[in-house]
């Protein structure tokens, strides 16, 4: 499946829109905005004085929460040239997302944003221009060390690609309990390679001193079939298993029908990150965030955040103390 030219959020904003159907992405935002902050605020500080400020955006969608990401990190990087009394910037914002994305939502809606977002701000056309760029993540998107600050949040447990060599994971579209080793496998090895060329190319196309934050879903520990992973996708597979009980579904086609994601622990981050080598986690933050639907624990979906710069220094939350000794095994 060529997850790149079919994958995208629902667009447009009728009732099945993502726009109006991401109030939980929208929490996670303003969940990691503490993290944000402190990487975009040493940032402008690491490279004042400094006439513009270029920005990415990866996965960013279309919606409200498009351009809640945009206003937040201005709203911070404002906060702190007045609080020095240093002049006005210009931005360049960077909004990428897989080709089929809604982009021309994004820039129907943009006049609002300058006219109602920006005058907040007393900032104007002139000082922030917004540009969008379509293309996966996992290919490179902009030249050499042209970005100060890339953001990226609830994407990048997305995989470029269904991991080859699963199709006996039959009765299943994700990993279960049930699923045959080799699948388990596979789906680790995908995100690996994912990961990795992900980190290559960023580090391509940051500058010297520039700032990463990447929030995605994952689990807390080493067991891949956690439920808080794998909930919805139990459902949805339930769902469909029972259609083929009615004949109303062909079997071998749900068969060949696999979820194109993967949810890391923290030690599988660190790992595949100390093994790219371009990166060091300054700063590695989990956090449970509920389902509307349910409020069991078991079932919590956990977000890590990272906040990745140079040189090299790792702080873990102490929760997570025993994660120094990180083998590709868990």
């Amino acid at each position: 499946m060529e997850v790149a030219k079919i994958l995208h959020m629902n667009g447009g904003i009728g009732d099945s829109s993502y726009a109006k159907n991401s109030l939980l992405q929208q929490k996670v935002i303003l969940m990691t905005k503490s993290i944000t902050d402190e990487a975009i605020s040493a940032l402008y500080n690491n490279i004042f004085p400094r006439e513009i400020i270029r920005i990415a955006d990866l996965g960013c969608s279309s919606g409200p929460n498009t351009f809640l990401t945009i206003t937040e990190l201005i709203k911070t990087i404002d906060k702190e040239r007045k609080k020095k009394g240093h002049k006005s910037l210009e931005f360049l914002i960077f909004l990428n997302d897989l080709p089929s994305n809604d982009f021309n939502r994004i820039f129907r809606s943009l006049s609002t944003f300058y006219e109602e977002d920006l005058r907040k701000y007393n900032m104007g056309r002139d000082e922030l221009f917004v540009a969008g760029v379509a293309g996966s993540f996992y290919t490179r998107l902009f030249p050499s060390n042209s970005l100060h600050f890339i953001h990226s949040s609830y994407s990048l447990h997305w995989l470029s690609q269904v991991p080859d060599g699963i199709e006996n994971n039959k009765g299943n579209i994700y990993l279960t309990s049930t699923s045959p080793p080799n699948v388990v496998k596979g789906y680790y090895e995908q995100y690996e390679r994912d990961f990795v060329t992900f980190l290559t190319y960023r580090s391509k196309e940051l500058v010297k001193n520039g700032r990463m934050v990447l929030t995605m879903l994952g689990r807390k520990n080493k067991d891949r079939y956690s439920k808080g992973c794998s909930y919805e996708w139990e459902l949805l597979a339930m769902t469909l298993n029972f259609f083929i009980a009615q004949g109303s579904i062909d079997e071998k086609k749900v068969n060949s029908f696999n979820i194109p994601l993967y949810n890391p622990s923290p030690k599988e981050v660190m790992y595949i990150v100390e093994k790219e080598g371009s990166f060091t986690i300054d700063i590695l933050k989990t956090s449970k965030i509920h389902r509307n639907s349910c409020d069991d624990e078991k079932y919590n979906m956990i977000l890590m955040t990272m906040y990745s710069l140079r040189p090299k220094k790792i702080y873990l939350d102490s929760k997570y103390e025993d994660q120094t000794n990180i083998t590709k095994n868990e």
